[in-house]
């Protein structure tokens, strides 16, 4: 039984995969046993002349890539909360579950990555790379490779343990967690396997062949390679907090990586079909966003709060009217995840994420990345640089540390007036002499000795902002939400505050990892939970291997 395309379901509907072919399996044996002195031909049913039983590999990709694109959206609605990317005011004068840094008991909530990367992709997956593989089409065989080391990250990142070793192994009822120190050398060796592969030219390596389906690079392999070493880049600098750390592998990797926005990992949308489905999950005809609301903590980040204001008091950061929404009245305000019910007058209250008060704005212009063609991004150049400056500055490399960091800065700059052209938003370009005066500001780009860690990585949570929600959650984690600049002496994350109320079930701690999906784990695999501590109700307060020394 191979399942090439997944209705959209809710996830809390569906039967975890490995168990249904086990329950299939068995209902087929006992139904053979009971037919048996009938029709022998009964179950030839299955086999349809008219359609093939096996197909070309790179049909695969399509709904694949769909996945890679989607799935951390889905639970960016809840981890993105845990960051202040955005807070759901509740109505009440209690925050939402999530805003406490909580989960939703017997819930799939914060589950979607576990689903798809088990479920969606699964099986499809490693049929692919078995295909690929006896082809020899290995640029086919590298992203396949690529995907998979980019699961496992999320996944492990996201719920720590996690089943890799007897994932896909359909005689079992039970599964075994692996550790996250094993799922990262896993991630490694799949992305040192897939470098190879895309670097091969040999046998059916084929960029015409590959281009049909690949929605992402069109079939250019060689930036699929460097995606490979911009995701080992930024698995290896999640190792930040170890010993093991080698801050010279991770500049290394990034630099072999993107070399500009055009090698940017976005997927299109057509965002034209009447059920939606090939739309941006962020847009309005979704609906899947409209009644969040952005917070103080990110409003502070591009208002001057953080950064300094100009003279007059003016909005510093020319990406704030482009990225963020106004009140109303025209003014930038947010939402505090402690307040509960804001007093403010209607006038004043944030607008939604696409510009428009309450939930209003489906067939409407949008702005940013909220728009229903906005290509959504699955790692960019700006994310890397990044990425590289926080390497070189732990290494005492100021220099190459600013040039990262400025080249982040810059380009980000460029990928938001790029993703604003995407679907005709409704907010103007960022002119070049905005950009020019943004970039000249020494409060923005210091000078390489004042450089220091909060620039970068509240810059980086910028770029990151509204997408890539397990890497800024593993940042905030990987220096304690608001742990302090070691040469600064003040928060990594300035203006970051955690909850003033957490939910019962931390017994005052903070979110580490979300628990593993409810309608698998919970339901189908408690005893293997049991034995890592995740019957345990504070269990998503366990701190993560990669964040301890």
């Amino acid at each position: 039984m191979r399942r090439l395309f997944q209705p959209t379901m809710s996830a809390s509907r569906l039967t975890p995969p490995r168990q249904t072919m086990k329950i299939l399996r068995g209902v087929l044996a006992v139904g053979a046993l009971a037919l048996a002195s009938g029709c022998q031909n009964f179950l030839d049913v299955n086999e349809n002349p008219n359609a093939p039983q096996t197909v070309s590999p790179n049909l695969y990709l399509p709904p694949i890539l769909h996945w890679v694109a989607t799935s951390e959206q889905f639970d960016g609605r809840f981890i993105g909360r845990y960051t202040q990317n955005w807070t759901l005011p509740s109505g009440s004068a209690t925050p939402s579950t999530w805003d406490r840094m909580g989960y939703d008991p017997t819930s799939d909530n914060g589950g979607q990555l576990w689903r798809d990367v088990y479920w969606s992709i699964g099986q499809n997956l490693v049929d692919m790379m078995a295909k690929a593989e006896a082809e020899q089409r290995w640029d086919l065989l590298g992203i396949g490779q690529a995907i998979k080391a980019w699961g496992w990250l999320k996944v492990t990142d996201v719920h720590g343990e996690l089943i890799i070793k007897q994932a896909f192994d359909q005689t079992r009822f039970a599964f075994d967690y692996d550790t996250q120190q094993f799922a990262y050398q896993e991630i490694q060796r799949l992305l040192d396997e897939a470098i190879k592969n895309l670097s091969r030219t040999d046998g059916a390596v084929n960029a015409a062949y590959l281009s049909r389906y690949d929605r992402v690079y069109s079939g250019d392999r060689t930036k699929w390679l460097k995606f490979a070493y911009g995701l080992k880049a930024m698995a290896l600098n999640h190792l930040s907090n170890k010993s093991s750390y080698k801050p010279a592998d991770v500049i290394a990797a990034v630099d072999q990586s993107f070399t500009s926005n055009a090698d940017d990992a976005l997927l299109p949308y057509s965002g034209t079909s009447a059920d939606n489905a090939d739309g941006n999950f962020w847009g309005p005809r979704r609906g899947n966003i409209n009644s969040y609301r952005q917070t103080n903590f990110v409003l502070g980040l591009l208002n001057g709060a953080v950064f300094g204001g100009t003279a007059n008091g003016a909005a510093l950061d020319p990406r704030l009217s482009r990225m963020l929404a106004p009140s109303p009245d025209g003014q930038y305000r947010a939402w505090d995840p402690n307040s509960g019910i804001n007093g403010a007058p209607a006038a004043q209250l944030p607008n939604n994420f696409f510009g428009y008060a309450g939930t209003a704005g489906a067939g409407l212009p949008s702005r940013y990345l909220f728009a229903d063609k906005s290509r959504f991004p699955i790692m960019t150049y700006a994310q890397l640089q990044f990425i590289k400056a926080e390497a070189a500055l732990k290494s005492g490399n100021a220099a190459v540390a600013l040039a990262a960091y400025t080249n982040g800065v810059s380009s980000h700059i460029d990928f938001v007036n790029a993703r604003n052209l995407d679907d005709a938003q409704a907010v103007t370009p960022i002119t070049a002499a905005e950009k020019s005066a943004f970039l000249a500001n020494p409060s923005i780009i210091p000078s390489a000795s004042n450089l220091r860690m909060w620039h970068i990585m509240s810059q980086k949570y910028i770029a990151q902002w509204a997408w890539a929600h397990v890497e800024t959650w593993t940042d905030m984690r990987r220096y304690n939400y608001t742990g302090l600049d070691p040469v600064a002496g003040t928060q990594v994350f300035p203006g970051f505050s955690t909850p003033a109320v957490l939910y019962p079930d931390n017994n005052g701690r903070i979110a580490q990892r979300i628990r593993a999906r409810y309608n698998s784990e919970y339901v189908w695999n408690r005893p293997s939970l049991d034995a890592i501590g995740g019957l345990a109700l504070d269990f998503h307060t366990k701190p993560l291997w990669i964040t301890q020394p």
